[in-house]
């Protein structure tokens, strides 16, 4: 997800590394705060990968500054991890909403209304937070308020998405 969200944010404009780690945490929202020690690790990794190219400018006062870009190497990078995200990446919905904040980076149509369909057989599936044996629970199967607000926001939440996943593809 961090990668990922690296390599997007990059794909719209050459970032310093606060300004990238800004971006990134609006995102992610609290849920999943970026700290230094995950940020600059992921940066570093994407340079030496040469998906990144950074380059080094005086800054306001002693200390210079480093402005990140996409390499062209790192703009397909971003396009194959977008084209390709299955799995956790369709599943989590953290980091299926980071794929999907990117998503309009893929030039195809076409590989868009496939990762959204991916999306859409994931939640045709029954699940739940809490299960009678292999059965999911629902809201009105249990008598727990907090568990049933829980269930009923997932639904609802679902229920949207599912709406918006199949007007998009119409």
């Amino acid at each position: 997800m961090l990668e990922l969200a690296i390599l997007g944010f990059l794909a719209e404009e050459p970032l310093h590394g606060y300004q990238l780690r800004h971006h990134i945490a609006q995102l992610s929202g609290h849920a999943r705060p970026v700290s230094d020690g995950s940020l600059y690790p992921a940066i570093n990794r994407l340079v030496n990968a040469g998906l990144l190219a950074r380059q080094t400018e005086p800054g306001a006062s002693a200390a210079r500054r480093h402005t990140l870009s996409l390499t062209d190497a790192g703009r397909c990078e971003l396009l194959r991890r977008l084209r390709d995200a299955n799995g956790l990446d369709i599943t989590d919905s953290t980091r299926y909403f980071t794929v999907l904040a990117f998503l309009s980076h893929l030039p195809d149509t076409a590989d868009q209304h496939a990762v959204l369909r991916r999306r859409l057989e994931f939640l045709e599936q029954p699940a739940s937070f809490f299960h009678d044996g292999d059965r999911p629970l629902g809201a009105d199967d249990t008598d727990d308020p907090y568990r049933r607000g829980m269930l009923t926001i997932a639904r609802a939440t679902s229920r949207a998405e599912r709406s918006w996943l199949r007007e998009v593809l119409a």
